[in-house]
């Protein structure tokens, strides 16, 4: 988020006024609204959208087409009269009635800037929060203890710490939590594998009592070859899975040197973890995992049996989720399975009581593959109807979709392997800096800082401007281009517009005390009707769990402020008061894109 050294006054009235932000289209359709009213029809008619034909005008209002049926009136007549009565509107410029019966509407450059002046002086550009703010957790990131991140835990990362960033910004309390997979099988294959290649450790011996070691008998790069290893040998030797199972059972069952390795295998992992999350600028509140509610499992399982809620299906216990309403076959929800082991589905049910006990949050959200929604309607009706939540509590599901390469399939390495996600990020920076060096004159160690903030804005834009549920296309070269609706493009306007400023103080100029104008011309009214559907767009992207729509609004107004550059003298505008209000203009566009970066979770540099 943009730390807004420079300071602006360009409000109408004494400094400190406060200016009621209202969204755009609310205050159009008010004042269409009226204007129905005034020719005696209902106000509900006068809902104005943007128009879909920007070359004939800025907004419309269909309402006399919607009204016509009702009042036996041909819409043409009706939208002539409202017409009539926006004749002196302090709102619309021009509201033209066109056949059959629309409303073409053009905004007061003078309302439009009353707009824009409550922008600069109101708390986030006028954005309501809300009087009761929720609490949110947002469940994302997945990854698995002592296994290297992949492609694969590339999307609900950066997905979720946006959904995490807008919900933040939007008045809401939200928690981040990793949820780690730390437990069960996987734990099992490194601990017996460790023990093969290290069976004198002191670990594995029944009869140690005293300390064990601070320093883990392996380094993050062992764990991250043994647990493919160990993996692939359990599917081919049933004596070494056996033993990994037996691994499984003294490490659930408290045996204390399966538990001290444990904890080495978790710091190591973990460590890693984090460098790998940090490198694209992704935090969790939380580093949370399947252990951590281990002990809880079994006060649910009583408490689901003594509820009436589960019962003995073919030696497993389960829970019926199954509604009247279903058109398909939704089979029960597996709590224990025959041999009394736990699930998944236990996991996340224990973590949904624990989450509640701990937290009491409004709502859960859960960030993962788009495959696993069968899944997860089956794990939240369990939770319903065992009153692990309470009725109000939202239970929501995001499911994305695919990273996929040229072929359409999952991305892979050239080889044909699971890329590393390390890898990815460190190819998609060489690719980087290799642009930046192309036709730039910087220092190579500058170039370095620069192309590592400017990958994590292609790699984060390039999947965010996607729809989540949406499967995409990675083009690494597409995705670095300066050009078109990419990361570094965004970043390369709001650097353009940093640079502007800096000249500005370089001659001079005060950031200060500056007032903005009516609009100069056209581009420069484009820039500002972008600039006031912020609040619109925000208020979609929090109640929609939606960052695509973020990355729409910032290309839109990267492309409309390069329009306007393009076309408006800014620092060699002779008249003093219309160069201020130019900067001035420029502090808000730099202010609300770099707000808007911020909430998909990267940043600008200071050039480029």
């Amino acid at each position: 988020m943009p730390d807004k050294p420079d300071k602006m006054f360009t409000g109408s009235g004494q400094k400190g006024d406060k200016v009621e932000m209202k969204k755009i289209l609310e205050v159009l359709s008010e004042e269409m609204g009226k204007a129905f009213e005034a020719a005696g029809y209902e106000a509900s008619l006068g809902r104005v959208t943007l128009s879909n034909r920007p070359d004939l005008c800025e907004y419309q209002c269909n309402g006399a087409m919607a009204g016509a049926k009702k009042y036996r009136k041909a819409p043409g007549v009706i939208a002539g009269e409202v017409a009539e009565k926006l004749a002196d509107s302090r709102v619309f410029k021009e509201a033209a009635a066109v056949a059959p019966g629309f409303l073409n509407l053009k905004l007061s450059e003078q309302f439009l800037l009353e707009m824009v002046q409550a922008m600069t002086v109101e708390p986030k550009f006028g954005f309501e929060v809300p009087d009761k703010p929720k609490k949110i957790m947002i469940d994302y990131g997945g990854a698995n203890v002592a296994k290297p991140l992949h492609v694969g835990h590339l999307r609900p990362a950066i997905i979720g710490e946006s959904v995490k960033r807008i919900c933040r910004y939007g008045g809401n309390e939200c928690i981040g939590d990793v949820h780690l997979g730390d437990w069960g099988m996987p734990m099992g294959l490194v601990i017996t594998e460790i023990q093969e290649r290290q069976p004198d450790l002191v670990y594995f011996d029944p009869d140690y009592q005293g300390e064990y070691p601070v320093e883990a008998p392996f380094t993050v790069t062992d764990l991250e070859e043994i647990y493919p290893f160990a993996s692939k040998k359990s599917k081919e030797d049933p004596e070494f899975k056996a033993r990994a199972m037996e691994a499984v059972y003294r490490l659930q069952n408290g045996v204390r040197g399966y538990r001290a390795l444990w904890r080495h295998i978790m710091d190591v992992s973990v460590a890693d973890l984090k460098k790998n999350y940090d490198s694209l600028n992704v935090e969790f509140d939380l580093w949370k995992g399947e252990s951590d509610v281990q002990d809880l499992i079994p006060e649910m399982v009583d408490y689901m049996k003594e509820g009436g809620y589960a019962y003995i299906s073919e030696g497993a216990l389960v829970v019926d989720v199954k509604e009247e309403s279903d058109t398909r076959e939704v089979p029960p929800c597996m709590i224990l399975k025959s041999d009394g082991a736990a699930l998944y589905n236990t996991t996340d049910l224990a973590t949904i009581m624990e989450r509640m006990k701990l937290y009491n949050p409004d709502e859960i959200i859960y960030i993962t593959d788009k495959r696993q929604e069968l899944y997860f309607e089956q794990v939240f009706r369990c939770a319903r109807k065992t009153g692990l939540v309470k009725q109000e509590t939202a239970l929501k599901f995001l499911g994305h979709g695919t990273m996929n390469g040229s072929d359409g399939k999952p991305f892979k390495t050239r080889d044909g392997g699971v890329m590393r996600l390390e890898n990815l990020v460190r190819e998609t920076q060489e690719e980087m800096y290799r642009k930046i060096r192309e036709g730039r004159e910087m220092a190579p160690e500058e170039a370095v800082q620069v192309a590592e903030t400017v990958a994590v804005s292609a790699l984060k834009y390039g999947d965010l401007s996607n729809q989540a549920s949406k499967d995409y296309i990675f083009d690494v070269d597409r995705f670095t281009s300066f050009e078109g609706d990419t990361g570094p493009y965004i970043l390369y306007t709001i650097v353009r517009i940093k640079s502007i400023l800096n000249k500005y103080r370089e001659q001079g100029g005060r950031m200060d005390q500056l007032q903005l104008l009516e609009a100069g011309n056209d581009s420069e009214k484009a820039l500002e009707m972008v600039l006031v559907q912020f609040n619109t767009m925000l208020q979609s992207a929090v109640e929609e769990i939606a960052p695509h729509k973020v990355c729409a609004f910032i290309y839109d107004l990267a492309n409309a402020f390069n329009h306007f550059y393009h076309e408006t003298k800014i620092l060699s505008e002779e008249d003093s008061g219309r160069r201020e209000s130019l900067i001035a203009l420029l502090l808000l566009t730099r202010d609300v894109l770099e707000t808007c970066v911020g909430l998909l979770g990267f940043q600008a540099p200071e050039k480029m």
